[in-house]
């Protein structure tokens, strides 16, 4: 197996030569199930135990991250736990959100990848605001997005509804699917290159493991039907997988999310709202809550038409949830300052402890 059929380059090869030691090699994650994850090397797939990241956020880990693995003491042997992963190459590119919990922390949803499919269906599961989340978690992942709408033998009005989608993120290629009938495929095969990684992402079924198993020419993952009383397929994938095509191309599954909570959104704000972001900044003042003051530059556009109300209520709405978020990672960092703080202060009671029971000594 050649790891550059995985999407190993120059920038991993770099990144690799840097840090390189003596029985280490390289390998790429290509599925995740929780505590054991799959790693595709030169000499094949490893089982390996998921390290702990407790104390090491340097570990943490996703499908399409390239690792380094120990040598195993006992030779080709492909059994969980034979091999560690050492460390993690740097990111070329990361899609990530707010884990869903109590616990606050970042969920790394796929790693490295080139281009991200941000799929639709275009019955009940067609939602801008959904989109407009998933477009910016896209932007700042630094991946390109692209927008799949599937099930268009299920649509009377597809022109429409890609109109919209068009108004909603302009700029971003759309193309409308059927896996059915065949409509709108070739448009998108196009995109898959050999060694580049695309991401399939989106609600659960809108048909992204369909659109894979179309894709590969072949059944990779059972798929759900469609209910009848909602329109909505069946949840079918339960992990991440990543999986070479037979062209060369390699697409990344992944579990439907029921919910999208932005973790970064400086670029991807800027992308998609970045009209909005420059209005703001026209205000006559810097502290205008956009609502009667003179001078607002947001009054006036919505007056004269030029941005509408929908963009802008979705601009605040997201806006405060980022701060919002900001705020609860500044109160996590104070109180993990005050833990440091804490047990560097124990631990130097305990040197002093000891080195007074010494001199008596």
């Amino acid at each position: 197996m050649n790891i550059r059929d995985y999407g190993w380059n120059d920038f991993f090869d770099n990144e690799w030569k840097k840090c390189f030691k003596v029985g280490l090699f390289p390998g790429r994650i290509i599925a995740d199930y929780g505590q054991i994850v799959r790693v595709m090397t030169e000499d094949g797939e490893f089982q390996v135990n998921r390290p702990i990241t407790k104390h090491d956020k340097g570990m943490e880990i996703a499908v399409g991250d390239w690792v380094a693995l120990q040598d195993s003491h006992e030779n080709n042997s492909h059994e969980a736990g034979a091999h560690q992963i050492a460390f993690v190459l740097p990111r070329r590119t990361k899609f990530s959100r707010t884990a869903a919990g109590i616990e606050l922390k970042e969920q790394i949803v796929a790693a490295n990848v080139d281009m991200v499919f941000l799929i639709q269906s275009l019955n009940k599961d067609f939602n801008m605001r959904r989109l407009e989340r998933y477009m910016i978690t896209a932007w700042e992942s630094g991946a390109i997005p692209v927008v799949i709408l599937t099930k268009s033998d299920c649509c009377n009005n597809v022109e429409d509804k890609i109109s919209t989608v068009y108004s909603t993120v302009p700029g971003v290629d759309v193309h409308a699917i059927s896996c059915l009938t065949g409509e709108g495929t070739s448009d998108i095969e196009r995109y898959l290159r050999p060694g580049k990684t695309i991401a399939l992402l989106g609600s659960s079924g809108v048909g992204k493991s369909t659109l894979l198993n179309y894709l590969a020419g072949r059944e990779l993952l059972k798929t759900g039907e469609i209910r009848e009383d909602d329109d909505k397929g069946r949840h079918t994938t339960s992990h991440r997988e990543l999986f070479l095509l037979p062209n060369g191309a390699l697409l990344l599954d992944t579990p439907g999310m029921r919910s999208l909570s932005l973790w970064e959104a400086d670029t991807g704000m800027e992308a998609m709202f970045g009209d909005i972001e420059e209005l703001v900044t026209q205000c006559r003042f810097f502290d205008c809550k956009h609502m009667s003051e003179p001078g607002c530059a947001i009054r006036e556009a919505i007056n004269r038409g030029s941005l509408e109300d929908r963009r802008w209520e979705s601009w605040s709405k997201l806006q405060k949830e980022m701060m919002i978020l900001e705020g609860r990672k500044k109160m996590k960092q104070k109180i993990k300052e005050k833990q440091i703080i804490k047990l560097s202060s124990n631990n130097k009671y305990k040197e002093q402890k000891h080195q007074f029971a010494k001199e008596e000594y």
